[in-house]
């Protein structure tokens, strides 16, 4: 896997009718079609949220190229999942394989397969927030949604604008390795070769430049925040205010169909 396929945090321009909904609605939906992930229990209810999936990849034109790029990072966790939901669920009558204490049973493949498809589904859902949505919109979307707990005292804003910068320096921070990891094996580093111990130790001349240019970089947005004067979000304004339009709420009334349905499916056995 090459440190480039990492594309978390990505923004991928564009004026579809998916970049153009709320930022709001966006996370809103987020949130309901996680729920109906965890609530389908058949194939069924997974063939209507991957085809939904689809349709809003297909909408979004980010292309499936681009996700099943960003899916990359996660296979080892797929494929560790699945071996767990292989052989740790059991299930009635004779089992299908059996080697000591290893058992594959009929339940334990479904489930090993049911897991990988909602892992697969969860994060390209959320992939799909972060390149249809600029970081300042996102920031200002997850602010506005959780504007009630200001009354609680609570920094709202802050927190919103910490993972905005999070976000935005993921791919940044990606390049970077990538430089650093190209210049290392010019010098004759191996990151590849050798056991766990080696590859662990030949990582210390890539981590200590990467930790320097992000403690570098953090440290010039602060000063840079510092002289244009930023001081929280008391007193501060948005050049582009939000507008709930008809499309927003054909959206959002598609996410709780969505959320009512699978749930609904799920207590008929569907």
């Amino acid at each position: 896997m090459a440190i480039k396929d990492i594309t978390l945090g990505q923004y991928f321009p564009g004026d579809t009718v998916i970049h153009r909904l709320d930022p709001r609605v966006k996370l809103v939906f987020l949130v309901l079609y996680i729920i109906a992930l965890f609530l389908c229990t058949h194939v069924l209810s997974y063939g209507i949220m991957l085809v939904l999936l689809l349709c809003i990849i297909r909408l979004s034109k980010v292309g499936f190229r681009a996700v099943l790029r960003g899916m990359k990072p996660i296979f080892l966790v797929l494929i560790f999942t699945a071996v767990l939901n292989l052989f740790y669920t059991t299930g009635e009558g004779a089992p299908l394989f059996s080697l000591g204490i290893l058992r594959i049973y009929p339940a334990g493949i479904w489930s090993a397969c049911f897991m990988i498809v909602r892992i697969g589904m969860l994060v390209s859902s959320t992939f799909l927030l972060t390149y249809t949505t600029s970081p300042m919109l996102l920031t200002d979307g997850l602010e506005s949604l959780l504007s009630p707990l200001k009354k609680l005292k609570l920094p709202i804003h802050e927190l919103s604008m910490m993972m905005s910068i999070a976000l935005r320096f993921i791919p940044t921070l990606i390049e970077e390795t990538d430089k650093i990891m190209s210049a290392q094996k010019a010098r004759g580093a191996e990151f590849d070769t050798g056991n766990l111990a080696q590859k662990a130790k030949a990582l210390v001349p890539l981590l200590v430049p990467l930790f320097i240019s992000a403690f570098r970089r953090a440290d010039e947005l602060a000063i840079a925040m510092e002289c244009r004067c930023y001081h929280g979000g008391e007193g501060r304004t948005r050049m582009r205010q939000f507008q709930f339009r008809p499309a927003d709420g054909v959206a959002l009334c598609l996410g709780f169909v969505m959320a009512v349905g699978v749930g609904t499916l799920g207590r008929l056995g569907f």
